[in-house]
């Protein structure tokens, strides 16, 4: 979470300096490339295969053995992630140009966005080092450095833009400056993305090397535990995969949007996935392990009934939460980015973008119980096919909606696959459990529904009132803001306490005793 908030707050910066300027779309295209191979390569699939094995290394024939398969993988992740970032290199221009050809409508914003790529790609390389070394480090039961390094990717481009770009930055900041005056310090940026993953990585090494690994390059393609590892990590390479090529597929639609849409889009997504980090994650997180002791006790009516109570906690919370950012779309974005070179027309268009996106949360939160509990009962190769299904309607509604609605076609055709996914799941979960207290899920989401309506209500009519009565500055706006959310919560509250919806208070408390737990 701490990482996430990072990730706000350094877009937050970025937005002052760059706006939502032809600059910063060539920055986000540019980062886009590596990061295409960064989700196969350093998160999900490998650190879900890599973390087991060399667990089960460590525990059955100690250290040396748990270090030899490290060694293994980490030499088949440079050698992998290496050749990836040369070829990115020496080929960027054809890579960039086939698939942000448009940008080449304004003059110097192509040719921008390879140099940003060619800067960047060897971050891949540096990330999926990272990821190895935070799962080593995770199963040597150090939690507290591994969880910090990826903030230190973000740590370091706020620094790299409080610093150093107010000293490459033309004068007159709030005015209008062109391609040209933004090309050294968006480069600026660029060099310090690549340095964030050496931070990343670099902050690790010195409590790993306290454990006694060395790293040796070693290569053995026979060898059973670094079969086992590659073995295990493409059911979810694939379907990471087919996500990937839908990212591709949103990212040439973005192009051809024009100047901007790239980082509404972007700026919106992040807002949106916020909720999802707070509270999809503290509810996966506290009902998965239960749900693998059922299941590997064979007990399918608790099974049923831990999934049950993890979706209408879900569901408590990531209402209201969808509610409220559809309702406060433009306060939300205005306070946190409209500043600097981030116009009140840029406001506008991301909390377009924020209100389609925000329609997707639930969906995206209930695949966060949905997609393991698969996992869990050694059905895995399901979620992976309804990812692909899902990627494949994603990638078809977003080209039509596209031509419809332009760049908020793709925020509502992403949401829209979204939910399409979770109700699949869903269906399927029901199928292979014998039912899911569907009567009880339906009874909640009405209650809550109509909690969130009041809630909306209350924060609309509110916001209106105060927009009229304050003044338009900046602290100004933060205390309406504060005012908007913590009444409007207030009502909230009272309203799931008049309607008996017992799963609100349950998922406030779990959440509040997640982010004790990790002050």
């Amino acid at each position: 979470m701490t990482s996430r908030i990072l990730g706000l707050v350094r877009d937050q910066v970025l937005s002052h300096y760059f706006g939502a300027s032809d600059a910063m779309d060539a920055y986000r295209v540019g980062f886009r490339f590596p990061n295409l191979f960064r989700d196969l390569f350093a998160e999900g699939a490998m650190s879900a295969a890599f973390v087991p094995t060399f667990t089960r290394h460590l525990a059955e024939s100690g250290k040396p053995s748990a270090w030899r398969l490290a060694n293994l993988l980490i030499t088949t992740l440079v050698l992998i992630t290496g050749l990836i970032a040369v070829i990115g290199i020496v080929f960027a221009e054809p890579l960039v140009t086939a698939l942000a050809g448009k940008y080449a409508a304004v003059p110097g914003k192509l040719e921008l966005t390879i140099t940003l790529t060619r800067i960047m790609f060897p971050v891949l390389l540096l990330i999926a080092v990272a990821a190895a070394v935070m799962g080593m480090l995770n199963s040597l039961r150090h939690f507290f450095i591994p969880a910090l390094s990826p903030a230190m990717f973000n740590v370091v481009t706020i620094a790299a833009a409080l610093l150093v770009v107010p000293f490459v930055l033309p004068a007159n900041e709030s005015g209008t400056l062109s391609l040209d005056d933004l090309t050294l310090p968006i480069i600026v940026i660029a060099v310090s993305t690549l340095f964030g993953g050496v931070a990343q990585l670099a902050l690790q090494l010195p409590t790993l090397a306290r454990e006694g690994f060395r790293f040796r390059p070693v290569l053995d393609w026979k060898d059973p535990g670094l079969r086992r590892v590659l073995l295990l990590m493409g059911p979810g390479t694939v379907g990471l995969a087919a996500t990937q090529l839908n990212v591709v597929v949103n990212m040439v639609l973005a192009v051809g949007e024009g100047t901007g849409a790239q980082t509404w889009l972007d700026l919106a997504f992040r807002l949106m996935y916020l909720p999802i980090g707070l509270f999809g994650v503290s509810i996966a997180t506290a009902v998965l392990p239960s749900i693998s002791r059922h299941v590997v006790d064979h007990d399918t009516r608790a099974s049923r009934e831990t999934i049950s109570d993890g979706l209408a906690l879900m569901l408590a919370l990531n209402v209201p939460a969808t509610v409220g950012l559809i309702v406060l779309s433009v306060p939300i974005v205005r306070v946190i980015f409209e500043h600097g070179r981030f116009l009140p027309s840029d406001t506008l268009a991301t909390a377009a973008a924020l209100r389609f996106y925000a329609l997707g949360l639930v969906g995206y939160s209930v695949v966060r119980i949905a997609s393991p509990t698969f996992y869990a009962l050694g059905q895995n190769r399901t979620p992976v096919i309804v990812s692909v299904i899902t990627v494949l309607v994603n990638a078809g509604l977003n080209v039509v909606l596209v031509n419809v609605m332009g760049y908020r076609g793709l925020a509502l055709g992403t949401s829209v696959a979204a939910l399409f996914n979770a109700a699949t799941l869903f269906v399927l979960l029901h199928r292979a459990l014998g039912g899911l207290n569907e009567a009880r899920l339906l009874s909640s989401f009405m209650r809550i529904v109509l909690a969130s309506a009041v809630m909306g209500a209350v924060a609309i009519l509110l916001d209106r009132w105060l927009s009229g009565v304050l003044p338009p500055s900046i602290p100004w706006q933060i205390l309406q803001i504060t005012l908007d959310i913590g009444i409007a919560f207030g009502a909230l509250a009272v309203t799931a306490w008049l309607l008996r919806i017992r799963e609100f208070n349950d998922g406030i408390e779990m959440v509040l005793r997640r982010l004790r737990r990790r002050k």
